[in-house]
């Protein structure tokens, strides 16, 4: 009878853990590459990795992504660099989007895009990268938001 009522708590315990909401993994290599740059970051729910730049000068913040998994085209794997910027309705991004396209094509390294409801800054990156061209990017994309943010929104500083 023991063994049966261990069994089904075991069951139990394999199902509660099945129905809980995952936190998808964060890449540990992404960590150590921000580390060896002296980087503060927390991990979020996504398992993306969050930054916070800090403008004193400007009295600013800025959020920036570092993608805590990566995707595959062709023999490259590819880590996601984004940075937010504006909120489409909010900012009237409708009204902007062609002048968004002629940003991008002008960038030598990132692009704008739109992901649900907000305008990002994304750069993405081979991952095999090293921790100084990781940062580089980083602040690049952060730099790069920012000011669009500015442009955008006035003096608002919500991204």
């Amino acid at each position: 009878m023991r063994q049966v009522v261990r069994i089904l708590l075991q069951s139990l315990l394999l199902s509660a853990a099945a129905l809980a909401l995952p936190v998808l993994a964060s890449d540990a290599s992404v960590a150590a590459r921000l580390d060896a740059q002296g980087i503060q970051y927390t991990i979020d729910r996504d398992g993306d990795y969050r930054v916070v730049y800090n403008y004193a000068q400007d009295n600013r913040t800025q959020l920036l992504f570092v993608s805590g998994r990566t995707e595959s085209v062709g023999h490259f794997t590819i880590r996601d660099i984004f940075s937010p910027a504006g909120l489409v309705e909010r900012d009237g991004l409708e009204v902007k989007a062609l002048e968004l396209l002629t940003a991008s094509s002008m960038n030598k390294l990132g692009s704008w895009e739109v992901r649900g409801d907000v305008l990002y800054f994304v750069i993405k990156l081979p991952d095999d990268v090293d921790a100084a061209a990781l940062e580089q990017a980083m602040d690049i994309a952060a730099e790069t938001a920012d000011d669009m943010e500015i442009e955008l929104s006035g003096d608002l500083d919500e991204l």
